[in-house]
């Protein structure tokens, strides 16, 4: 509904809608535990998921202010995704493609950075932040590392599109928010049946739940 409101340019419905994703994602998560112990590791998804609704809508009103503060928020969020991550996979080298995460932010800032001014250090530690997320959620599942794949290039254009207004990338709007929405469905799912809390999969067995 949300990425048919932003192609059919109905603003009205962009702002009724935008602001029920993320509490829409975080009922599912609810609902998927039904009837099973919920776990710290669903605690923290929620949290991130959380925090991620008000980025969104901090990102609402204009502004730099209020970019900061949706910047902040969304921060916040892929720290709680971080930790998460680490919990479930616990420490350990990421896969060898992962490096490519490294090249992203090597390319993000050389790219970005002429047109950050004063946002420099936020939109920096941001990237930072996102990069190890991802790079964590390789050691996850393969499901986790590609949502936390589709939610990487959502930042980046988003960020393109702010940063660098001479750069055009058609239909911008509705690729952020296709990729932002699969990406969170796709990790949220992915963290369900990494813990045993989806249930078309296998639970995990005894010793593995005692790990999480």
């Amino acid at each position: 509904m949300q990425v048919a409101a932003i192609a059919a340019g109905s603003d009205a419905l962009v702002q009724v809608t935008k602001p029920l994703l993320m509490p829409a994602l975080a009922i599912a998560v609810v609902l998927a535990r039904l009837g099973r112990r919920f776990t710290f590791a669903e605690g923290l998804l929620l949290t991130a998921i959380a925090l991620s609704w008000l980025g969104d809508l901090a990102l609402m009103v204009p502004g730099d202010l209020w970019f900061v503060v949706g910047l902040g928020s969304f921060l916040l969020a892929h720290i709680a995704y971080l930790v998460l991550f680490i919990r479930i996979a616990r420490w350990g080298r990421p896969r060898v493609w992962a490096v490519v995460y490294l090249v992203w932010f090597v390319v993000f800032l050389a790219v970005l950075i002429p047109g950050l001014g004063s946002l420099i250090v936020p939109v920096v530690l941001y990237g930072l932040v996102l990069g190890a997320m991802a790079t964590a959620a390789t050691r996850v599942s393969g499901v986790v590392a590609a949502g936390a794949a589709v939610f990487v290039v959502s930042d980046t254009i988003l960020a393109v599109s702010r940063f660098l207004p001479a750069v055009v990338i058609p239909g911008h709007d509705v690729l952020t928010m296709l990729t932002y929405c699969l990406g969170q469905g796709i990790i949220a799912a992915g963290v369900l049946a990494a813990t045993g809390g989806d249930r078309t999969v296998s639970a995990p067995d005894e010793s593995s739940a005692r790990a999480l």
